[in-house]
């Protein structure tokens, strides 16, 4: 089974997400091997290098005031906690196509390198409010995924993949993608949202099923 994670790293759902879909996967065991990739999508593509407060961008973007917001962090605090995932503080939002060309970079070295940088990507934002679009926060997530880290550098410090990267996130988006997370199960069967471990174990034993029976 092939599942497309696609995802931005400035999205708090795509980390409550992904530990979701990881612990479905721990359920349903080594009787139904998955290929799990990283697909790119941006949820603010315009986003300058500095970034932008936090509070004052959502609050422009969602029409949402401050005792709202917080009241949201307080919900995905909890949903995050229920799998796995302790957010912290994330004052600023940054851009983040180099982390999404290193990603796809990482996914050339094999799954479980682009799934463990994935991972520190997630933490370094959502977990510990730094720049997932710096060179050196960039860097030390790839060397926390156990990556080459002159490889890497050489790809930081180029335009590398940039072309892959947009068409990739082109292709998605033409295929209806607006919203993330969004998990594509053999290219053709769409998971939306951050759902609980349990809705994406029914859903993939589900799949898994009328494969089956259609072979």
């Amino acid at each position: 089974m092939k599942i497309d994670f696609v995802s931005d790293i400035a999205c708090p759902w795509c980390a409550i997400g992904l530990n979701a879909l990881e612990r479905a996967l721990e359920r349903l065991g080594p009787d139904l091997p998955v290929e799990l990739h990283f697909q790119p999508f941006e949820l603010n593509p315009q986003m300058p290098a500095e970034g932008e407060d936090t509070v004052e961008h959502l609050s422009r973007k969602y029409g949402l005031t401050p005792e709202q917001l917080a009241k949201n962090r307080e919900a995905l605090n909890e949903r995050g906690l229920a799998v796995g995932f302790r957010f912290g503080a994330r004052p600023r939002i940054w851009n983040t196509f180099d982390g999404h060309r290193l990603l796809h970079w990482a996914g050339l070295q094999g799954p479980q390198a682009q799934r463990a940088l994935k991972h520190a990507l997630l933490q370094a934002y959502h977990g510990e409010g730094r720049n997932p679009g710096a060179p050196d926060v960039l860097l030390q997530a790839a060397s926390a995924a156990g990556l080459d880290a002159e490889q890497a550098r050489a790809v930081i410090e180029s335009n590398a993949y940039a072309d892959e990267v947009r068409a990739a996130e082109r292709h998605f988006q033409q295929l209806g993608i607006q919203a993330v997370p969004s998990v594509i199960v053999d290219g053709r069967h769409l998971i939306q949202g951050g759902q609980p471990p349990e809705v994406f174990e029914q859903a993939l034993r589900r799949l898994a099923a009328s494969e089956q029976a259609a072979r």
